[in-house]
């Protein structure tokens, strides 16, 4: 874990995943990426991202996301790029909104020379999982073959850097007291989670990473866009000043590695910092009325417990929270 406090910074812009195709601001795929660097020490000894250690299965799912594509089958011992498998054949695909060229997305790898494991101009291609290899120019997927060539709807080659705002808080009754999980006997927390359009899952309102802003406001101006979207002017001013209040408050870093996400493909994947913002007190974001925006199916305060699918690899996240936070998981 790391403690991550108000002046974090790394150059990023954060729009919210709120609908099927990838993020707000860059519909139908991902914007340029730039890894962030906290600068701070860790509250636990280092060690490598727990992710690298287990077989993606989301990103080896059998259709492609938002397409009738099928992966080429991956099992799971053929999973390592290690394991000699002649007869793999994956099937190529590049989702029309990426192969559109629009600014947030890579041209074709053979029109470019990009710089891997590197700082690329304003790209950060390094990934959090070390150094990745590269066969025929092309990088490859850290965690192993996912059946699928080419970028499908990410707009990076290599890794797709991305930043998750988990903003949790206690959980109470109308008396205001701390509800305790009736197996566990453990206080329960709860969290920002919006529903995905594309797939109907409760997700972690994420975002992708680029160029131009202090991560801790640009988290603070996409979650309080959405948190105020539908309520009235004169509450406004005070619903604002308390999630500054949250945003500045230390944050805690809970994962920085690969996500295993079904957009991934053998030379595009995912890779996420995931923050949590906590309201110990209840006194910052604990009572907001939260509303849907035009992007989200729902925007819920969500009870943090196993039993509650989460898309992708959110429900690893939450539960480092709920450890770190002594909660019910």
């Amino acid at each position: 874990m790391k403690r991550v406090f108000g002046s974090w910074v790394g150059p990023v812009h954060v729009a919210l995943t709120l609908f099927g195709l990838p993020y707000s601001v860059c519909s139908g795929g991902t914007c340029p990426g730039k890894s962030i660097s906290t600068g701070v020490s860790s509250l636990c000894a280092a060690s490598p991202s727990i992710m690298s250690t287990f077989l993606h299965t989301n990103a080896r799912s059998p259709v492609y996301p938002g397409s009738d594509t099928r992966r080429f089958p991956v099992p799971d011992d053929k999973v390592s790029w290690e394991i000699d498998w002649p007869e793999y054949s994956p099937v190529t695909y590049t989702a029309p909104s990426v192969a559109a060229k629009p600014v947030w997305a890579d041209p074709e790898i053979d029109s470019f020379s990009p710089r891997f494991n590197a700082l690329d101009g304003s790209v950060d291609r390094s990934s959090h999982e070390g150094d990745y290899r590269t066969q025929d120019q092309r990088p490859l997927n850290p965690l192993g073959r996912t059946g699928v060539s080419g970028r499908g709807l990410l707009g990076r080659w290599g890794p797709n850097h991305a930043a998750d705002p988990i903003v949790s808080r206690w959980k109470t009754d109308e008396a205001g007291q701390r509800v305790s999980h009736t197996a566990s006997k453990l206080p329960m927390l709860q969290f920002v989670s919006i529903k995905r359009k594309d797939c109907g899952e409760w997700a972690i309102p994420g975002g992708m990473v680029d160029p131009g802003e202090r991560v801790s406001l640009t988290l603070q101006r996409e979650f309080s866009e959405e948190a105020l979207n539908s309520l009235e002017t004169a509450n406004r001013a005070e619903l604002h000043q308390r999630i500054t209040q949250l945003f500045n408050s230390p944050g805690l870093q809970v994962y920085k590695g690969y996500v295993d996400d079904p957009r991934n493909t053998d030379n595009a994947w995912m890779e996420t910092v995931a923050v949590n913002f906590h309201d110990e007190s209840g006194d910052s974001v604990s009572s907001l009325p939260l509303e849907a925006g035009d992007d989200a199916g729902q925007v819920s305060w969500i009870d943090v417990d196993s039993a509650q699918p989460l898309y992708a690899s959110h429900s690893h996240f939450l539960k480092k929270v709920a450890k770190e936070r002594h909660a019910h998981w």
